[in-house]
C-alpha cells in the first residue's frame, strides 16, 4: 500500500484477480468496488449493515461491505457477485426464480454460497439463521428458500 497526501494506492484479489486501485482512507470497499473499480453487481441499500444487498466475500466470510473500509481489504481474497459467475448457486435462483425486484438478489447469492461453503449439508434453522443476514423487501423469501435447497442438493 502506497498512501500519498489526499489517498492510498493499494492492491488486492478481486474475484481472483490482483487488482490495483486508489482510493481515500475513509471509502468503504463497497463505494471502491463500484465506483473506483466499475463492479456494479453489490448494491447499497441501506448503506448501514441491516439489508445485505452489498454483501461481499472477504476470505470466504460474508461481508456487508458498505461497512467495512476499502483499506481492510488489503491482503485479503474479496469475492463479488461477478466472482460467482455460473455457480450452482446463482443457476438455482434463476430456475428457482429466488428473486423478484432483484436488488437484494446478490446479496443472497453470496451469503448461500457462503452458506453451502461452510456447511454443504445445512438443515433448516442453519440456513434460516444465515438468511436472516438479509432482507427482501419484496419478501420473495420462498423462492430464495427454494434457490438455497437446490443449490443445496446441485453442489
Amino acid at each position: 500500500m502506497k498512501q500519498y497526501e489526499d489517498h492510498i494506492q493499494m492492491e488486492f484479489s478481486l474475484n481472483g484477480e490482483r487488482v490495483t486501485t486508489r482510493f481515500d482512507v475513509d471509502e468503504t470497499l463497497l463505494h471502491v468496488v463500484r465506483n473506483r473499480i466499475g463492479l456494479k453487481g453489490q448494491k447499497g441499500g441501506c448503506l448501514n449493515g441491516d439489508c445485505g444487498a452489498c454483501t461481499m466475500l472477504i476470505d470466504g466470510v460474508p461481508v456487508k461491505s458498505c461497512l467495512m473500509l476499502a483499506i481492510d481489504a488489503e491482503g485479503k481474497e474479496v469475492t463479488t457477485i461477478e466472482g460467482l459467475k455460473d455457480t450452482p448457486v446463482q443457476k438455482a435462483f434463476v430456475a428457482k426464480q429466488g428473486f423478484q425486484c432483484g436488488y437484494c438478489t446478490s446479496g443472497f447469492v453470496m451469503n448461500t454460497h457462503a452458506l453451502l461453503q461452510a456447511h454443504p449439508d445445512a438443515d433448516e434453522e442453519t440456513i434460516q439463521n444465515w438468511l436472516s443476514a438479509n432482507l427482501c423487501r419484496c419478501t420473495g423469501y420462498e423462492g430464495i428458500e427454494e434457490a438455497v435447497k437446490m443449490a443445496q442438493k446441485n453442489l
